[in-house]
């Protein structure tokens, strides 16, 4: 690379270039999964939309690896790159709320806190994820599910809106109105198609809740999981609800007679009053062994989304494997104990999330995420802060996933997918629209120019 080029570049961007000599250099690239390591030639950390054109067009025309972070929560590290350009978006985290309009204006660089903090001021929330720490732009552009995903969609069913920066460093709209096959594609498409420099979200009701944990010894999970899955189909939509085969960890705020033990969470939220919640849960709740602790309550929104945050912090590492469940037999279950009785560490987990309801209420060929008639996203995930654990949890991760695979769907959630699953494994994930999403991909993006990401390869 011309001096000149990478000087003119340096010039040129609003925000900063962060080289390999830069102090901070180590910082800034540092991953949220410790277990992945790289080391990107340069970082541009955008502060607007010139910057993003300008970082796109001087990767692309000096044929640099281009990798694109928002939050930086990506499991498999596809927010980063060795020896290429991270177009960072970190700084980009601006958020106009229109309450008239019950939408949300929301930058790329925000995380899932950013966007609760801005719409709860009006009693707002956009129906997405668990962990205040996540991205935004990471987990919209997969699909996004969370808490109010049963009574209002996924993410990206309340996407309406976004601005992109194109592999020719040209800027568009993708409405229904313009550009409607790119806002289609990327409804669950991924980053394949560009760099997302704004979302426009559909916003809805969501104040205070009664939620949190109820936690029970794991040598009831059988009939917990049981007596859940049958719960679930006539559960009204306000009540969402995940389970978690799970060790209570060793410290504050769990009381330490339970430190270490085993257990099947029950994670709830209903959005609405405590005395309704409590008699929608009720049929579940009182059929059940009496739990070790009960936590719910009510609270606010960004409350219940922030709660696990000091629970998984920056720099662990981490292996995980998804699929897509529609029917939880007594067999499979049976494989989920078997594998989640030899968890390699306190933080190692599997949750089934529900994505059924109003996600069923959109046809497969409606966005890119083709499984619509799946009723939970399931994750299985190793943690643990000791890099020397990394081969432990990832081996778990692996196995419990290979005994459990047989009863799921062939695909998964792109977001719990690691980048060792192999093109069948993502056909399998986007089933019959991966066709056109291959086709859109040659159309705004030729010459696969954005591929660190679960990369979707244009038609030849």
């Amino acid at each position: 690379m011309q001096d000149a080029a990478r000087e003119a570049f340096v010039t040129t961007m609003r925000g900063r270039v962060i080289g390999r000599t830069d102090s901070d250099y180590d910082d800034v690239r540092s991953l949220y999964n410790g277990m992945i390591d790289k080391r990107p030639m340069f970082i541009a950390r955008c502060v607007d939309v010139a910057d993003v054109i300008t970082a796109v067009n001087f990767g692309r025309d000096n044929d640099l690896l281009i990798a694109v972070r928002g939050g930086g929560h990506n499991g498999p590290g596809l927010g980063s790159c060795d020896d290429g350009l991270v177009i960072d978006l970190s700084a980009m985290t601006g958020v106009r709320v229109d309450p008239d309009a019950r939408t949300a204006r929301v930058g790329p660089g925000c995380t899932q806190g950013d966007v609760d903090h801005a719409t709860h001021a009006f009693g707002l929330a956009v129906p997405a994820g668990i962990i205040s720490t996540t991205g935004i732009a990471g987990l919209t552009l997969s699909g996004g599910h969370g808490y109010l995903s049963r009574k209002y969609g996924l993410t990206i069913d309340n996407l309406i809106e976004a601005d992109v920066v194109l592999a020719d460093g040209s800027f568009v709209t993708a409405s229904k109105e313009r550009n409607a096959d790119l806002l289609w594609a990327l409804r669950g498409g991924g980053g394949n198609f560009g760099v997302v420099t704004s979302f426009v979200f559909q916003l809805h009701p969501a104040n205070m809740v009664f939620a949190g944990p109820i936690a029970w010894d794991q040598q009831h999970a059988r009939t917990i999981m049981q007596r859940y899955r049958d719960f679930l189909p006539g559960a009204p939509e306000d009540l969402g609800i995940f389970l978690g085969l799970k060790t209570i960890l060793s410290s504050a705020p769990f009381p330490e007679e339970f430190w270490g033990k085993r257990m099947c969470l029950l994670m709830c939220c209903y959005n609405g009053p405590e005395e309704d919640g409590r008699k929608e849960l009720a049929p579940l709740i009182d059929a059940l062994p009496a739990p070790w602790f009960n936590w719910m309550g009510m609270m606010s929104y960004p409350a219940v989304q922030s709660m696990f945050d000091g629970l998984y912090p920056r720099g662990m590492q981490w292996y995980w494997r998804g699929d897509f469940v529609k029917n939880l037999s007594d067999e499979a279950i049976d494989a989920h104990l078997e594998q989640a009785a030899n968890t390699p560490s306190e933080l190692s987990l599997m949750h089934l999330y529900p994505i059924d309801g109003a996600v069923h209420r959109i046809g497969k060929e409606e966005t890119a995420w083709n499984c619509r008639d799946a009723t939970w996203s399931m994750v299985i995930a190793g943690i643990d802060p000791n890099p020397q654990k990394a081969g432990p949890v990832t081996r778990w991760t692996k196995g419990y996933w290979e005994a459990i695979h047989p009863f799921d769907l062939g695909g998964a959630y792109p977001n719990f997918m690691m980048d060792d699953e192999g093109d069948a494994r993502l056909k399998a994930t986007y089933g019959e629209n991966y066709k056109r999403l291959a086709t859109l991909k040659k159309e705004y993006d030729p010459t696969n120019l954005f591929r660190v990401n679960q990369n979707i390869r244009p038609t030849a």
